[in-house]
């Protein structure tokens, strides 16, 4: 099965992916995916249930919006500069430990909703990665010890404001962060239907155009390294996203840059994780 949230924005409902491709409405489980569902053992207690109830679940509409894939987690943390291309084509080299920020949970939104350009955009940037949601509470795990800490994986779209993170005093959750810029889905598929998290297709097209073309295994620090390391600096919850960073074929390492526009669309997707589509929008009134 594999997780997946919809409905208006804010009232959100749980929905399943069955293995026959059905999506179903489970709200009748009685929980949203959220920071108590993972740290209870959810994903095993949902499909003991579905297991019981899967005939009497009503079919999600298939028009219905696509929400994120979790509730909003107590914190989104990224790492940058990755993937080896992508810190050669912006100039800033490999890190020797791994680079992390904070994206602010505020920017979170489901797969196909629009991007919005904030007040003052000109240099919006697009980045597919790769994110995992935690599944038990992290701090000082050892490497060998992480990956038992996955729920599962989706994908997110690091949207990004390339004069804001990198013009406007050092700090990239300014440009991380705005309304909308952490689009997360369409599911959650969980680890253990992942045998090889780190050997996975991943792709990216602006207005049909590839711009991205991968595979997670070029990842520089890997998924166990990524928990392990920042687990040493805050206490990872049940329920946090961690996305672990975009190849090369980002509007700021092309020659020259090239940014996003009202009216402009994006799609993108991990092998096997699904895919998601969004359009540029203006901001009201601009």
């Amino acid at each position: 099965m594999q997780l997946f949230r919809f409905g208006p924005l804010g009232h959100e409902q749980p929905g399943v992916r069955t293995a026959a491709g059905q999506h179903l409405d489970v709200s009748a489980f009685g929980e949203d995916y959220n920071e108590a569902f993972f740290a209870t053992d959810g994903l095993a207690r949902l499909a003991a249930w579905l297991a019981a109830h899967e005939a009497t679940c009503p079919a999600v509409p298939a028009d219905a919006r696509l929400g994120s894939c979790v509730a909003r987690p107590s914190k989104i943390v990224c790492i940058g500069l990755n993937y080896r291309d992508h810190g050669a084509e912006t100039g800033l080299g490999l890190p020797t430990e791994p680079v992390f920020f904070l994206k602010a949970t505020s920017a979170l939104c489901g797969p196909h909703d629009d991007v919005v350009l904030p007040r003052g955009a000109e240099k919006l940037d697009w980045e597919a990665e790769l994110a995992f949601v935690i599944g038990k509470q992290a701090r000082y795990v050892p490497e060998a010890d992480a990956l038992g800490h996955v729920a599962g994986y989706t994908i997110l779209n690091d949207y990004s404001e390339r004069a804001f993170q990198l013009e406007r005093g050092g700090q990239w959750t300014k440009g991380k962060s705005a309304d909308t810029f952490a689009p997360l889905g369409p599911y959650l598929t969980p680890a253990a239907a992942v045998p090889d998290p780190e050997n996975l297709r991943i792709w990216l097209t602006v207005n049909g155009g590839a711009k991205q073309e991968a595979s997670t295994h070029d990842l520089v620090f890997g998924i166990a390294k990524i928990i392990s390391y920042v687990s040493e600096f805050m206490t990872l919850l049940p329920g946090d996203v961690i996305s672990t960073g975009s190849p090369a074929g980002t509007g700021l390492g092309l020659h020259p840059p090239q940014y996003l526009r009202a009216g402009d669309a994006v799609a993108l997707g991990i092998e096997g994780l699904g895919e998601q589509r969004q359009r540029v929008a203006a901001f009201p009134g601009q």
